[in-house]
């Protein structure tokens, strides 16, 4: 079999993934390590082989042919085509070009270093160093890899909202209320329910014209999915902040921002490490909404400044 005749064997039929990807502009060279780190969970087995193989080897994977990454990985032809296209690339040529780009970067030294697990015996000086790299390495992931214009729909939905409600349990709940209370500040409704339950009893008053956002790093926590769904069939607008945008989150979600996370560890979960993506995609819708919004926004915040001030001031309130 010739490698090279082989590479023609990329178009499949409606049911491959490259749906999915639609027109989209394919990630940069960069994105690429980001975007292997967040889909390879929701992959299967053998597309995970291919996705590690060039994210651990982008020199090594360019120089060969489709034919010859699907021997090297154990896997076939078209197991490496549906990989470059969940990655969001159109065709195995496409990734093999961002791959000899990538390798490029990384042979000049522009492309972030993988970061070391942090070990039981380490240093309390060397865990500031790795933790400091690997919540940067993971601010930069997710900058990499989210959609702005998913993001600029969100944006654009929650300054029209009559009313927003935020869903997450656990590390994603206290992200939760920080887009609440930012948003708050600047003279939106929002509520973050502390209880499950609530939460849908919340989502059940939502109507068109209401947003709903649910922030799960696994993508299938039932209680962040169940009040979401029933937002999204009293026709809220849906919003998933997750780490697995193929999990079952997704079929109730207009909007999807991507977040990406440092390596799990024994002692530092993917929850734990994926707040630090969240706590960056939130920034980014309160900032988007308080500039569609600036002039309701601004003089809400500066009241909700003069309403606290007292309370900074160590001299006492005057009576």
């Amino acid at each position: 079999m010739s490698s090279d005749s082989s590479e023609p064997k990329e178009t499949f039929g409606p049911a491959s993934t490259a749906s999915a990807t639609g027109s989209a502009k394919p990630p940069s060279p960069a994105a690429l390590a980001a975007k292997v780190r967040t889909l390879a969970p929701s992959m299967t087995r053998s597309m995970q082989r291919v996705a590690e193989t060039v994210a651990g080897d982008p020199a090594g994977s360019a120089a060969l042919t489709v034919t010859g990454l699907a021997e090297r990985t154990g896997t076939s032809e078209a197991t490496v085509v549906r990989t470059a296209r969940v990655l969001g690339y159109p065709g195995y040529r496409d990734l093999r070009l961002a791959l000899a780009a990538l390798a490029a970067e990384q042979a000049a030294g522009r492309a972030p270093a993988v970061t070391a697990d942090i070990a039981v015996d380490d240093p309390l000086a060397g865990v500031v160093a790795k933790l400091a790299q690997e919540e940067a390495q993971c601010l930069a992931d997710t900058a990499a890899g989210l959609d702005t214009a998913q993001l600029e729909s969100a944006v654009a939905a929650l300054a029209a909202a009559r009313r927003i409600d935020v869903y997450g349990i656990g590390a994603s709940h206290l992200v939760g209320q920080d887009l609440v209370q930012k948003l708050l500040r600047i003279g939106l409704i929002a509520h973050a329910p502390t209880d499950p339950h609530l939460a849908v009893t919340n989502a059940v008053q939502l109507r068109s014209g209401d947003v709903a956002i649910a922030i799960t790093h696994s993508g299938r926590t039932t209680d962040v999915i169940e009040p979401l769904r029933v937002a999204f069939e009293h026709g809220a607008t849906t919003v998933a902040v997750t780490g697995r945008p193929q999990g079952e989150i997704a079929q109730y979600a207009d909007h999807i921002l991507t977040t990406s996370s440092a390596r799990e560890s024994e002692l530092r979960p993917a929850a734990m490490s994926s707040r630090t993506s969240q706590l960056l995609v939130v920034d980014c819708l309160f900032i988007g909404v308080a500039q569609r919004t600036y002039d309701q926004a601004a003089p809400a915040l500066s009241a909700s400044y003069e309403a606290l001030a007292h309370r900074h001031d160590p001299r006492p309130p005057h009576r």
